[in-house]
């Protein structure tokens, strides 16, 4: 047998550390739990250092050192899980599958300890409430009204399908966000370079020369001189203006207005509005399906945006609603939503399959996203070889028109 040291959680709460003896590290797992303890952490003890000292990691090594759970994991685990629950399998024991064969360091110890809660008598969207980063609102919200309509399954398959199509839109954007942010970003770290070491040497050896430089060399040289003497400024100007744009960007106010000016303006506002349709219906039409209350769906909804306009107007849709009037009227009055999303809830409020329309609507959006992102990548990719051959093309031609000058006047003379 092994010497194990553990770090857990009695059932009173309190915060219990010791080792115990077992033959494996499951097995020692197995015993804590036995002995009516929930383990953090079990590592096994290796020599007579270890024996006698016992120090634990700080908490915040060990978050970096597991890792975070990202949307793959949860799709995975959703998916699998599903599938278990449809087959009959004990919710324990589906628990217990997936926390052993979780590839994630970090996703298994959070679904270990969401076993052992409902193993403890909770249920499982309670025990879910303990890792709010991994599972939303909108997850704990969709397995409680699983759970309470004996649906588990059908609502984990519906969760799994959500988050792909949500991890899709989300990828989508950044990408096409991303692009041409990452091509100016490196276009202006080329363009510092080759001002602040590349024509400095091309300065000296013009100098030795003592004839005048042609105009477009003279302003590139002024140029690199009030960037060397400048430069300090320069990047305490940049990083200021990132740190006052985050400052705004995290005030309620500001992001309203950067949201607003972001849906507006002309190249990337219809995009971000069309994303932001499709993520709105998609998310309704999948908790409506299923049962969860209308208005707690829209509250989530809000809630889980992403962008402050969008958020005010499902929130003024949901204060209508609360009053006693349809989906459709105030969403129309927001001005945010095209009116064929209106036109189309308002024909699926009729015919009693909001959820159906909201769906198809938000498939439609979706291909619309596919379309505007190929457009747009195929709009901006020669706007910027053409910048960048402007910006560095025109830098290395000014750089050589001395020397060209020199050459055509000793092949005239």
């Amino acid at each position: 047998m092994a010497t194990f040291a553990y770090e857990g959680r009695a059932a009173s709460g309190e915060t219990r550390s010791g080792t115990v003896e077992a033959d494996s590290i499951e097995a020692a797992r197995s015993r804590l739990r036995q002995m009516q303890i929930s383990p953090t952490s079990v590592a096994k003890k290796g020599g007579m250092m270890n024996a006698e000292i016992n120090v634990p990691m700080p908490k915040f090594l060990q978050e970096m050192m597991k890792g975070k759970v990202g949307t793959k994991d949860l799709v995975i685990f959703t998916r699998q899980f599903a599938t278990m629950i449809d087959s009959g399998l004990p919710l324990v024991q589906c628990l217990d599958i997936q926390a052993k064969q979780a590839p994630n360091p970090a996703f298994r110890e959070e679904l270990s300890t969401i076993k052992d809660t409902v193993e403890s008598g909770a249920t499982f969207a309670d025990a879910l409430r303990k890792y709010p980063g991994t599972f939303d609102e909108l997850y704990r919200n969709m397995v409680a009204a699983g759970e309470v309509g004996g649906i588990l399954d059908t609502i984990l398959n519906r969760l799994a399908l959500y988050l792909e199509k949500a991890d899709k839109l989300k990828r989508q954007i950044k990408g096409a966000m991303m692009y041409p942010i990452a091509t100016l970003v490196v276009a202006g770290i080329v363009v510092a370079v080759l001002l602040l070491k590349v024509v400095p040497t091309f300065e000296t050896m013009f100098a030795e020369f003592g004839s005048s430089l042609p105009a477009p060399t003279q302003f590139v040289i002024d140029m690199s001189k009030w960037m060397q003497s400048n430069f300090l400024y320069i990047v305490g100007i940049i990083a200021g203006l990132y740190f006052l744009v985050k400052t705004i960007y995290n005030s309620p106010t500001g992001k309203f207005a950067i949201d607003n000016i972001m849906l507006k303006s002309p190249v990337f506002g219809e995009l971000l509005t069309r994303v932001a349709v499709a993520r709105f219906c998609r998310t309704m039409g999948t908790m409506i399906s299923s049962g969860v209350p209308i208005l707690e769906a829209l509250e989530i909804c809000g809630r889980t945006a992403g962008n402050k306009v969008i958020e005010k107007a499902v929130m003024k849709v949901r204060d209508g609603i609360a009053e006693g009037r349809t989906i459709s009227e105030p969403l129309t009055e927001t001005g945010v939503f095209p009116e064929m999303v209106c036109q189309m809830i308002h024909v699926g409020e009729a015919t009693g399959a909001i959820d159906v329309m909201l769906n198809k609507v938000a498939d439609f959006y979706e291909e619309e996203v596919d379309q505007a992102v190929e457009n747009l990548t195929s709009m901006i990719e020669p706007m910027i070889m053409v910048f960048l051959g402007v910006v560095i093309g025109g830098l290395v031609i000014a750089m050589y028109l001395p020397i060209f000058s020199m050459a055509s006047s000793i092949g005239g003379g």
